[in-house]
């Protein structure tokens, strides 16, 4: 199932692999529409929102593991997982006991979604203690505190959710390394509520998961708390004229970078609106770069000097799709009293945000309202990189051939390149590969014609290399 020859050896067997060594290249698009799927279909609610959102229903509530959202998979007799980033693990000590029990379930395939964590302090830890282990470890114990909660079944499948619960348990019931998801079957409101106050508040959990074939799916979590910089507002209209509308807010990067992270338009009282909206009038500035907010209106950017506490539900670092949230990182030139454009970078979305107060005695560095709030919650790609002097990856050629045929005196010339960007972890700006047809005629009326497509895998690349080839290379073509 694996190229063993393009893992990397971390320790001992634990070794990583891009998801191009596997033999099967559709795996990492079936774990990358599961996680797009879960995301969809789960709603963010606050603790106080449990009562008035969840409709009457019976639910399995388990409880969230702060780790790597990781599928496992299983192929005749071979263990490993895929994150959905194309990160592929093998020689993980919960990997082998994945293998004994699921060989005892009598299966030869599966696809097992769950949660790769690290044991700190005898309880559950959370994502920032985890991920170090996962791309350094430091010793044979680390890996070893390492466990995977199972939380889902994606092949075989086994119907209603309910049976899936009832599988798991079956399944994985006596692990140690690998175990069911902790949880417990909830008829009534309430009792999410009290599952939530056990693991949450009284076991600092991340959070717990309410799940219901027919009420439908929740994620609950404490309210998370952000210092942001304001760097715009926006005014209301017609009878709202003069009042404050919303924010434009940002986290600042260690470079000093202003990475605008959202707008918080609730939990203003009306003489907030009134006396905010007068005050930021006098701190105008120009800009390279415009925002407008979901009502069309133009920010009108300010200096920033004004740092505020917001509360939210939860952050999404992921498109529907998949693709990481961009954001736009602007330097403030302070004696121009200006904005620069730097470039997009990934970064995230607040969900529910509201604002809670002003932070007069907070001001806009990295230590009162940094990027580090966030990178402490989720994983973002490069948060520590200068933003101003971020280089991307050199490109490089995979496949290159030109062909030549003489007409009429006239010589044509057709090229195809396929190549790898190396950029596509850091911007969405990029695929991961590219395949370019130039077509050169001087007997046409457009004498050069072009044809791109872009891929995620060398495999679909290799793909459309061939059909451009098998469709443009006949009947006379001769290659150089």
């Amino acid at each position: 199932m694996i190229d063993r020859s393009r893992v990397d050896r971390k320790l001992g067997d634990y070794g990583v692999a891009p998801a191009s060594a596997l033999a099967d290249q559709s795996l990492l698009a079936q774990v990358q529409e599961s996680r797009r799927l879960s995301r969809a279909r789960t709603r963010a609610v606050a603790r106080d929102e449990i009562a008035a959102t969840l409709p009457a229903a019976e639910y399995h509530v388990s409880r969230k593991y702060d780790g790597e959202y990781t599928v496992l998979v299983w192929r005749d007799g071979e263990a490993f997982t895929i994150n959905e980033g194309g990160m592929v693990r093998v020689g993980l000590p919960f990997l082998a006991e994945a293998a004994k029990l699921l060989a005892a379930a009598r299966l030869d395939r599966a696809m097992i979604v769950g949660e790769t964590y690290v044991v700190m302090e005898g309880r559950p830890g959370r994502y920032y203690d985890v991920m170090p282990v996962l791309r350094n470890p430091a010793s044979q114990a680390e890996i070893a505190r390492l466990r995977f909660a199972v939380f889902d079944i994606l092949s075989p499948h086994a119907g209603p959710f309910a049976e899936t619960v009832k599988r798991i348990q079956a399944i994985f019931g006596k692990g140690k390394l690998i175990h069911p998801a902790e949880g417990a079957w909830a008829t009534k409101v309430d009792v999410v509520e009290k599952l939530y106050a056990k693991w949450v508040e009284g076991e600092r959990a991340e959070g717990v998961v309410a799940r219901s074939d027919a009420g439908g799916q929740f994620k609950i979590k404490p309210r998370l708390t952000l210092n942001l910089v304001v760097v715009g507002y926006t005014e209301g209209t017609d009878d709202r004229r003069g009042l404050l509308h919303d924010l434009l807010c940002a986290v600042v990067r260690p470079d000093a970078t202003f990475h605008i992270v959202g707008r918080i338009g609730g939990g203003f009282t009306e003489d907030q609106r009134r006396s905010f909206c007068d005050e930021l009038r006098g701190l105008s500035a120009d800009s390279d770069y415009t925002e407008v907010n979901l009502d069309h209106l133009a920010y009108q950017m300010v200096r920033p000097e004004w740092t505020i506490q917001i509360e939210c539900v939860d952050l999404l670092t992921e498109t529907t799709r998949g693709g990481p949230i961009e954001r736009m990182v602007l330097a403030f030139n302070a004696p121009a009293g200006k904005y620069e454009i730097v470039r997009r970078l990934p970064l995230c979305a607040l969900i529910g945000p509201s604002f809670v107060r002003r932070l007069p005695d907070k001001s806009a560095r990295p230590e009162d309202a940094g990027v580090a709030q966030i990178t402490d919650v989720v994983e973002i790609v490069a948060p520590e990189r200068e933003a101003t002097k971020l280089a991307l990856q050199t490109s490089e050629i995979v496949r290159r051939e030109v062909y030549v045929k003489t007409l009429r005196g006239a010589k044509m010339v057709r090229k195809l390149l396929l190549w790898k960007t190396n950029k596509e972890r850091d911007t969405a700006e990029f695929p991961a590969y590219v395949v370019y047809l130039t077509d050169f005629s001087p007997n046409r009326q457009t004498a050069l014609e072009r044809e791109i497509r872009v891929a995620s895998t060398l495999d679909a690349a290799e793909r459309m290399w061939e059909e451009l080839r098998d469709k443009y290379v006949v009947g006379g073509w001769v290659k150089v």
